[in-house]
């Protein structure tokens, strides 16, 4: 398979189910408002989401792909079926142990998460209740999360990257058709989520069944590659529980700061979501299963080459998405949210801490590029000391912003993004430093070309956007018209330079290991 062109199907995906969730969101706003409803739909989701992303999506996938793709190397085919029917089987019943555990929990978990709940009896119990029933999709997510790593593993992306998407339609399909069904509206939320889980899970049974990977249920704990990835597991929820708490710790800082702190920095993270979404978890999930085959097939050069593959594609396209993002700041935020009870001084702060975040951009996706780079040859540990030392960095970095230089929650995104590139060159010196990785020839040439790309579109950019104050004078509509002009004018500009100086498509394409 082309992993260019597996790229830009995960990156296509990711794109649709990012617009996707932003109608959602439109939806619920708009059925259910702000309020003490969504309150506690919203704790009540948490929790489970949390679950799936420290136990799921994270570190079981950082332990399991590197494992199984050893297996398909080296051990053949019956031998990799046996593990992945017994981590599935493993993997089910400890899930279904914490989903139960969970449900009979939901007051004591409710009251944890959100304390100031208990002043209100119908509040908490509601929020009880919608935990109850989100809580069940931990299972089916995890679950999810093991047959998109085993389908990736097979180099079939596809699946796996529209899969997210169900999650959305069944949200926005709930919200609009099923809430008239329940006496407490609400409730439709709370099934969406069950609903949504179950969809994903199933959708991608018949692939595994066609590449003959569809689970049975086998029970045998004391598998050595189940032993093996248990033990990668353990530093990986640490490595994934690092910024999770650097979010917590972050969202308690803005706290502190002035009202309106905490949205701005919602919205200008929504917006980082796109690039991060699309091309460094898109690049992850593509480099982790052929870096593992080449491990296992001791193709130590073929490894540094696919490393040196992603490194320059990920600065080939998240450097000119993190100018596009300063330069255009503006425009994006009155077309995307300027409308309502969000006023012109929203638009500046929220500006602030997307120029701000867009600093970091590019290191946070090296990140998601650099890492699969130790999980491949299952090293988790070196990316958790190093995530480890990036947070407590981070906290540095917000006293300095916050109360040295006074730059309020602007200082909160830059912290963050000046960290994620601290991780990124920590991560690349120990590639490095441990000869993982080495530098293909024509570096110089491919930075100073890009340089030229990135000044003819930043420029074109600049021009193009004009005086931010028109923008919020416009309708809409026109907005929408505008906006799509200058983000065709740039995309053109960037690409055609890049050709003009002797970039083609085609010394980028690229397949994945066999």
């Amino acid at each position: 398979m082309n992993l260019l062109k597996a790229l830009a199907t995960i990156s296509g995906m990711t794109l649709l189910s990012r617009i996707l969730g932003f109608v959602r969101d439109f939806v619920i706003a708009r059925i259910f408002g702000a309020g003490m409803l969504t309150d506690a739909f919203f704790v009540a989701f948490k929790l489970p989401n949390l679950l799936r992303r420290l136990f799921a999506e994270g570190a079981f996938s950082q332990a399991f792909v590197p494992i199984l793709g050893e297996y398909k190397n080296k051990r053949g085919e019956q031998e990799t079926r046996q593990l992945v029917d017994h981590v599935a089987t493993l993997l089910f019943l400890i899930l279904l142990a914490v989903t139960l555990l969970g449900m009979a929990m939901a007051p004591l978990l409710v009251y944890i998460s959100a304390p100031g709940f208990a002043a209100d009896a119908n509040k908490f119990t509601l929020t009880v209740e919608l935990t109850r029933i989100t809580f069940p999709y931990i299972l089916f997510m995890s679950l999810v999360a093991l047959s998109g790593g085993v389908l990736n593993t097979w180099s079939r992306f596809a699946i796996p990257a529209f899969t997210p998407v169900l999650l959305n339609l069944t949200f926005i399909g709930m919200a609009l058709f099923a809430t008239p069904y329940f006496s407490q509206p609400v409730m439709a939320l709370g099934w969406a989520v069950v609903l949504g889980g179950a969809l994903q899970l199933a959708f991608q049974l018949p692939s595994l069944k066609k590449i003959g990977m569809l689970p049975r249920f086998s029970f045998d704990w004391q598998d050595p590659g189940v032993r093996r990835i248990l033990r990668l597991m353990a530093p990986a929820v640490l490595g994934v529980s690092v910024a999770q708490i650097s979010l917590l710790i972050n969202t308690i800082f803005a706290s502190f700061l002035g009202t309106g702190s905490v949205s701005w920095l919602y919205y200008a993270d929504r917006l980082m979501e796109f690039p991060s979404g699309m091309l460094g978890a898109a690049l992850g999930t593509i480099l982790l299963p052929s870096l593992a085959k080449y491990h296992a097939a001791g193709k130590l050069d073929d490894y540094s080459k696919l490393l040196d593959w992603g490194l320059r594609l990920t600065l080939l396209l998240a450097a000119p998405a993190a100018l596009a993002l300063a330069i255009i700041a503006v425009p994006l935020i009155t077309t995307l949210f300027y409308h309502g009870a969000f006023t012109a001084i929203d638009v500046f702060k929220t500006r602030d801490a997307l120029v701000a975040y867009s600093v970091g951009l590019l290191g946070l996706i090296l990140v998601k590029v650099l890492a699969p780079g130790f999980y491949a040859k299952q090293n988790v540990r070196t990316p958790v000391k190093i995530g480890l030392f990036t947070l407590f960095m981070t906290q540095l970095f917000n006293i300095v912003f916050i109360y040295g230089l006074n730059l309020a929650h602007a200082g909160l995104a830059l912290s963050i993004g000046l960290a994620a590139c601290l991780n990124a060159t920590l991560l690349y010196r120990g590639l490095r430093r441990h000869q993982i990785y080495k530098p293909q020839p024509g570096w110089s040439t491919f930075y100073a070309k890009l340089a030229i790309a990135m000044l003819v579109m930043g420029l074109t950019l600049w021009f193009a956007c004009g005086d931010p104050a028109e923008w919020m004078r416009w309708s809409l509509t026109e907005r929408l018209l505008r906006l799509s002009l200058i983000v065709a004018l740039g995309a053109v500009s960037y690409f055609a330079a890049l050709w003009l100086t002797g970039f083609r498509i085609q010394d980028f394409k690229r397949r994945a290991a066999e």
